[in-house]
């Protein structure tokens, strides 16, 4: 697959454009050190760009085309995985993944929202926007999980939940809140993790948890930085301001106190190489799990709340 780049990767593209002639050339001259001295350059360029990218920025590289989505991190981390399909009131909602698996021996339930790779994949998974029939699907298996004590992992991944007015009829404010309330309730382990975008009630859907981790090139908010700049300055090409004024990177929401851990990505993004991000996921989810079992489950509701209390303090003049 040819890759995709963003405006600001410029410079990284003419380098590699330079490598993939040098690699054809067909020709009898060896062209090792002109590659590992290009190959080099190219990792100083990424470590310059990586070091100083913006909010909007990291947004852009969270909606990477070719980037990780939901299934690619559930297959490496649970071979076994079964998904299991419908919410047992209207329907079933391709949007969501969600069933049972084995991480490192340990059974769980594994709840991801999914995009597609093209647009026939993108209009099956309605770009990754959740139906109300996907957030009761989710806490079908969310009671699952709480019936087997199996502990829950959610991977955020959405513009945010579906506005048409079917999922309106259909009750998608009533579907959303009804997952926070049922969802503070649980008593087994949750780690949300945002791999892409988390936006709106779209995210928090699927996302209150005993642990929140984010991928470094993500963001989660209350609304999309378009939206916002559309609704302040009635101008969504102010993007990147609004992206700047809500704070929405993971080092942001990790002084915010709403992440717990940011978890690192390959130079140039988690699409660059796959293996890795997901070798080091697995890892963290592995670790994050072990803290969490010796927490006793009837402390978790009162932790949770606790959680929730913290972020957003203010201060009355």
């Amino acid at each position: 697959m040819a890759h995709y780049y963003l405006d600001f990767e410029g410079p990284i593209k003419e380098i590699d454009q330079k490598i993939l002639e040098l690699e054809t050339d067909a020709g009898s001259t060896d062209h090792t050190a002109e590659l590992n001295s290009l190959k080099s350059e190219r990792k100083l360029v990424q470590k310059d760009i990586s070091s100083g990218l913006s909010r909007w920025q990291r947004v852009q590289l969270a909606r990477h085309p070719q980037r990780p989505f939901s299934l690619d991190y559930i297959k490496y981390i649970s071979s076994d995985f079964i998904e299991l399909h419908g919410d047992r009131y209207f329907g079933d909602d391709s949007a969501v993944i969600a069933g049972i698996g084995n991480l490192n021996g340990q059974k769980v339930v594994l709840i991801g929202q999914q995009k597609g790779r093209n647009t026939k994949d993108n209009l099956f998974r309605n770009f990754g926007m959740m139906r109300p029939e996907g957030y009761r699907k989710s806490l079908r298996i969310m009671k699952l999980a709480q019936k087997f004590d199996l502990p829950i992992i959610t991977l955020i991944d959405t513009p945010g939940a579906y506005p048409g007015l079917g999922a309106e009829e259909r009750g998608q404010g009533e579907a959303i809140a009804r997952n926070l309330l049922e969802m503070s309730k649980l008593t087994v382990p949750i780690i949300s993790v945002v791999i892409g975008e988390g936006a709106s009630g779209g995210a928090l859907g699927i996302g209150v948890c005993d642990k929140m981790l984010m991928l470094e090139n993500t963001w989660y908010s209350v609304i999309s930085p378009e939206g916002c700049a559309s609704i302040l300055w009635r101008d969504a090409s102010k993007a990147a301001d609004a992206a700047d004024a809500m704070k929405v990177t993971p080092e942001d929401l990790l002084e915010m106190k709403i992440c717990d851990r940011i978890i690192e990505e390959p130079l140039g993004g988690a699409h660059r190489n796959f293996e890795e991000v997901a070798i080091t996921l697995k890892n963290t989810l592995i670790e994050e799990l072990e803290i969490l079992k010796k927490i006793d489950p009837t402390s978790f509701l009162d932790q949770r709340i606790e959680r929730y209390e913290k972020i957003g303090v203010y201060n009355e003049s």
